[in-house]
């Protein structure tokens, strides 16, 4: 069996449901067929803290691949496929007043790392009726970009991060669930091409 490690964060700002976290619980009801374990896990938004738990997946676990699922609240019904992390320009605080250490993720570690899913190829592949999927190369250099950044540097690059919107009438947690386990089986058909 494969492991896939999903995780989603918790309530910030005026969030008090996140959305991601909703879709990522809806996705592990759903599943992603027989093969795949799926794990699951609610990060806080605290770079400290979010960076420890990543350590610990990619040393205790070691997943075919991890997918983060972020809140995009900029996003109206849209979800993006963020292709890489950014290593610097985290000013931004945290749920509890704090920014990384130099603003950076890793000290001595490279400006960007790649995902090894191939996002344009997936986003070509993929739809998901009643969504618009786009594509992006910055996630917003706040807890989701240094999370992911974090995920690729031990992951050696299998890791992948979507942004799905704000929760609403059109866009529940049951629809982003759904809209999640397509574009993740995907990304695992890729992963299957990588190995081969």
């Amino acid at each position: 069996k494969y492991l896939s490690f999903f995780s989603g964060f918790g309530p910030f700002r005026q969030y008090v449901v996140n959305s991601s976290w909703e879709a990522v619980k809806e996705l592990s009801k759903r599943g992603l067929g027989e093969n795949i374990k799926l794990q699951i896990m609610q990060l806080p938004v605290v770079y400290q803290k979010a960076k420890e738990q990543v350590c610990k997946i990619w040393t205790t676990l070691q997943p075919l691949l991890t997918v983060h699922v972020g809140l995009a609240s900029s996003a109206t019904a849209l979800i993006i496929l963020e292709q890489c992390g950014k290593n610097k320009g985290y000013q931004e605080r945290d749920a509890c007043g704090f920014h990384p250490e130099g603003a950076c993720c890793v000290l001595d570690g490279p400006e960007k790392i790649e995902s090894t899913i191939n996002m344009k190829t997936l986003w070509r592949n993929i739809s998901v009726q009643g969504i618009d999927i786009i594509l992006s190369r910055d996630a917003g250099r706040y807890i989701c970009d240094y999370t992911y950044y974090t995920f690729l540097y031990y992951g050696n690059g299998r890791a992948a991060f979507i942004h799905v919107p704000p929760l609403s009438e059109s866009v529940t947690a049951e629809f982003l669930g759904k809209a999640l386990q397509t574009i993740i089986l995907a990304m695992l058909e890729q992963c299957g091409e990588q190995r081969e």
